[in-house]
């Protein structure tokens, strides 16, 4: 299932938590300092770290959107 699997240490970082990323990592998610990251919950659970797509933010503003403004539409169609 997994192809690369990286352990990470949740460590206290003033106030927060946080976690390190390994340099192979962030080179795969072509990240530096003062990238944005984002942490997306997937359909079954489990969770995704990507680097920003403007793309993506932009469909995912708009889906929130019609999510609620349909709302009441769609809790019946959940039934």
């Amino acid at each position: 299932m997994y192809q690369h699997m990286v352990e990470l240490k949740v460590r206290k970082v003033g106030n927060s938590l946080g976690v390190v990323l390994p340099k192979d990592v962030t080179a795969r998610l072509n990240a530096k300092e003062g990238t944005k990251l984002y942490l997306v919950e997937a359909p079954d659970g489990d969770y995704r770290l990507s680097q920003y797509d403007d793309e993506f933010g932009r469909r995912m503003e708009k889906a929130g959107d019609l999510m609620q403004r349909y709302r009441n539409t769609l809790r019946k169609l959940a039934q």
